[in-house]
């Protein structure tokens, strides 16, 4: 029977181990360049499918903000469906807002009473969805076809149907009964650009997809899908972005971020095909695997060379061996062996590995804390950033607006009054006799009383009213209305009687004395309505306080 030398048992086993190692390294790196190259795809996906939700989210969310803040405004809620300021405030909104393909107020019974450029005017659109579901809140739908109001518009320029977005808000005049719905009809070529443009600002590679998909699974966009069902939608309608791999794709899937009050439920799902976003880990593993079969060619001419001085030691001995074994004498053993030599080697190898694992071991420790640190000093700061705005915003005595923001909301609304004609009132309030509360029970129950002041103010006060402390002990609302309401000068007078019934501990009744003037276009700036306001002020404590001043 053959037997093979050791010098050759050397020489396969180590060429055979060499090539098996590499083949195996090589494998491995390359199994962790792909899930590294995966990860990267993934997450470059959730990132693009998170950036387009939020961006499309905030969209919709301005566009139902905008449908109902005109539904609030004032010549609506007076009840008038008929009155031409509403039309006008529909053509300005249109003309704004290129993205709006029809915009109309319709009454209880479902007919379209006035409608921007005059579309479907005196029509009824009582069996439309948008109008039923505007009855009772605000609402936006999925996107469909308008067959109707599509044959009043220009047809898109491939050909493709004409798609509608409905936005609907119930109008409520000042009794808080809904006479009507402020309904709107956008262009789904406005959510598609939303999309595109979102996609082409994240610098994705070309042959990645992004779809629209509906709570239901139906695909929305692009219009070659629209219809096909999608069945991989997330569990949870609230989960998070991530990313998944099925046979043909790598995707992801955000939830749009729906406007308040409705029920709009869309997925922005991302993907890319699974070949081309792992071809780069498939060529590194090729290389990889092209440079292991080499090395191993290499170590096996190495492996014969080492296995022919390791050998050779050993030959000795197996010689030495026989000789003892056929009882000769005076048989002496090699006394210069390799052996400690090697394992001096193997135990250096050893010390060498442990230490870079080591180094390994502490690099990552420090890379987690100073990942931690990191998040730590970004909550910080976060907190910071936060608590600065409430300090610059509000007065930390009080905890209403402060002077500053006051400045700020009057210069807003003299240049909404300018631009809209939409007036404001402000009121100057003092507390009567706060120097005699102080004089008399100390400054600490002198702040008690102002902080219980302001919160009478925000308790007398409505929740589109804006609340400030002017300084020391007097306050500022600033109140919206319409012109000729009487609003501001009642509000006046409730919060006037309602401070007067309200016992303050430890000084009693409490008074204020309120100055009320209306802003005028005609104001150079918002300091001449302070003055009127001021001195209305005045008038209402040389008038005996605890009561209102009025000016128009």
């Amino acid at each position: 029977m053959f037997k093979a030398s050791l010098r050759s048992h050397l020489t396969l086993w180590f060429g055979g181990l060499s090539l098996l190692t590499l083949l195996i390294v090589g494998a491995y790196v390359g199994h962790i360049a792909t899930e590294q190259v995966r990860q990267a795809s993934g997450n470059a996906l959730s990132d693009a499918a998170r950036s387009t939700a939020a961006l499309l989210g905030l969209q919709l969310r301005e566009r139902q903000q905008d449908i109902h803040l005109l539904s609030r405004e004032s010549h609506l809620v007076r009840g008038e469906l008929d009155d031409p300021d509403i039309l006008h405030s529909m053509e300005l909104r249109s003309q704004a807002r290129a993205e709006y393909a029809w915009m109309g107020v319709v009454d209880l019974d479902g007919r379209v009473r006035q409608a921007a450029r005059g579309l479907l005017r005196n029509q009824s659109v009582q069996a439309r969805p948008w109008f039923q579901a505007g009855l009772r809140g605000p609402y936006t739908a999925d996107p469909h076809e308008a067959v109707l109001l599509a044959k009043m518009l220009p047809a898109n320029a491939g050909g493709e149907p004409l798609r509608f977005i409905d936005f609907a808000a119930p109008i409520v005049d000042g009794d808080g009964r809904v006479i009507g719905v402020l309904g709107a009809h956008a262009h789904w070529n406005w959510v598609t650009g939303i999309v595109e443009s979102a996609v082409v600002r994240s610098g994705s590679s070309p042959d990645i997809e992004v779809l629209i998909v509906n709570e239901d699974g139906r695909i929305l966009y692009p219009e070659r899908l629209a219809g096909q069902q999608q069945t991989r939608l997330p569990v949870h309608a609230d989960s998070r972005p991530g990313w998944s791999v099925d046979d043909d794709y790598l995707s992801s899937f955000a939830l749009v971020p729906p406007p308040p009050d409705t029920d709009l439920s869309w997925y922005i799902a991302v993907r890319q095909p699974l070949a081309s976003a792992l071809q780069p880990a498939r060529v590194l593993l090729y290389k990889l695997l092209a440079l292991g079969a080499l090395g191993a060619c290499l170590f096996t001419a190495v492996a014969y060379y080492l296995a022919r001085n390791l050998s050779r030691p050993i030959e000795q001995l197996a010689r030495a061996a026989q000789q003892v074994q056929i009882h000769h004498t005076g048989v002496s053993f090699p006394q210069h062996q390799p052996v400690l030599e090697i394992a001096q080697l193997s135990q250096s190898m050893q010390t060498m590995t442990d230490s870079l694992l080591g180094k390994e071991r502490e690099l990552e420790d420090a890379n987690a804390l100073l990942e931690a640190t990191v998040a730590q000093r970004t909550a910080a700061l976060t907190q910071a950033n936060a608590e600065l705005l409430q300090l610059a915003t509000h007065d930390a005595l009080t905890g209403v607006h402060n002077r500053g923001r006051l400045d700020e909301k009057l210069v807003e609304c003299t240049l909404l009054l300018k631009r809209t004609q939409q007036g404001f009132a402000l009121l100057l309030i003092d507390a009567d006799h706060f120097k005699s509360i102080n004089d008399t029970h100390g400054h600490a129950t002198g702040d008690e009383v102002l902080v219980r002041l302001a919160q009478l103010l925000r308790r007398l006060t409505r929740a589109t009213d804006f609340v400030a402390r002017y300084g020391g002990e007097e306050f500022a609302v600033v109140v919206p209305h319409s012109e000729g309401e009487q609003g501001p000068q009642v509000l006046a007078q409730k919060i006037c009687d309602g401070i007067a019934a309200t016992h303050f501990d430890v000084v009693g009744r409490v008074t204020v004395s309120i100055g009320v003037a209306l802003a005028h276009a005609s104001d150079p700036d918002a300091a001449a309505l302070i003055r009127r306001a001021d001195a209305q002020l005045y008038l209402a404590k040389q008038s005996g306080r605890n009561r209102v001043a009025f000016a128009e």
